[in-house]
């Protein structure tokens, strides 16, 4: 099992700013998420975030993985299932893995929603993907499918087209819908096929995925297409339940967290859009992020017997 000193649950703002920071500070440092940059890849054009007049969320996000990655944080796209604590340390198991870690950063905020269909459980992280910048370059001339709607699922199809031989996109609108400028780019795209008023029934493949089939919901009829990924883009939803046994929650499920972005759990920390914070902006969510990610060092060096840091630049001694 591999182990660290914190592991992040969630790639957006919050988890992304606790990284850097706690990966600055020397941590070995773990980011388990399904995307990077959460709901923030809905924006097109962010305007309130300080140093930048406009920016695009995908653009912000990448610059915060980037910045994180240089620090040495290191990156899974998966999703964290179950959390337990064994003695003085967390257990974290995922689809596919188990890690540990001293301690613990909440910053899941909303995770991108599953298409609930018949093979998705098996095939997760063996071709089915929640994160089309984080897996596409696995793709590389080769043929997948989208499956979603909105501006968020055709920035996907704009992005998989530059890198895939050919990307499907399936979805259950009737038209296309969005911004006229990324309505004309996702016209001119010559690799694409579209499917519209259809849903996905079931992704098959034996060990990873090989086809995708989907159901025209007017007519009825089921047709299938081979392909080796499949990019999920149906938007995003609140899961906390199951953290509901580590950590108090409120009524609106929420995590609770003090001004040092503390939980009820000694060393589990939380931040951003999950935490209940009253104000939901990526600004305010990776600042936090900064506060989770120092108060994790601090309990970290603590249990280490070594001197804390009370801020990135000065030390003091317990």
């Amino acid at each position: 099992m591999d182990s660290y000193d914190t592991i992040i649950v969630g790639g957006a703002s919050s988890g992304l700013s606790a990284a850097i920071y706690a990966a600055r500070q020397g941590m070995k440092t773990l980011v388990i998420t399904k995307d990077i940059g959460g709901q923030a890849l809905l924006t097109t054009d962010i305007q309130n975030y300080p140093g930048f007049d406009m920016i695009g969320g995908f653009e912000l996000a990448n610059k915060f993985k980037e910045q994180a990655e240089h620090y040495g944080t290191e990156f899974v796209y998966d999703e964290v299932l179950k959390i337990s604590k064994e003695g003085d340390k967390f257990s974290l198991k995922t689809a596919g893995k188990e890690y540990s870690s001293m301690s613990l950063i909440l910053a899941f905020g909303k995770t991108p929603r599953d298409l609930d269909v018949k093979g998705e459980s098996r095939l997760k992280g063996h071709g089915i993907s929640y994160c089309a910048i984080c897996d596409g370059p696995l793709f590389k001339g080769k043929e997948v499918a989208v499956v979603g709607n909105g501006s968020h699922a055709l920035e996907a199809l704009v992005y998989l087209s530059s890198v895939a031989g050919k990307v499907y996109y399936i979805t259950n609108a009737k038209k296309l819908s969005g911004e006229d400028e990324l309505l004309q780019t996702v016209n001119s795209i010559e690799n694409k096929e579209i499917y519209f008023d259809s849903v996905p029934a079931s992704i098959n493949g034996s060990e990873s995925v090989e086809s995708i089939t989907f159901q025209n919901k007017s007519s009825g009829n089921n047709q299938t297409v081979k392909l080796s990924g499949v990019f999920a883009e149906k938007g995003y939803i609140a899961k906390s339940e199951f953290v509901r046994n580590l950590v108090d929650l409120n009524e609106n499920n929420e995590v609770v967290v003090d001004k040092y972005c503390k939980t009820s759990t000694d060393g589990v920390f939380a931040c951003g859009d999950v935490t209940d914070t009253p104000y939901k902006q990526a600004v305010i969510s990776a600042g936090q992020g900064a506060i989770a990610a120092l108060s994790a060092y601090n309990y970290v060096q603590k249990r280490k017997g070594k001197v804390a840091a009370k801020s990135d630049w000065k030390l003091i001694k317990n």
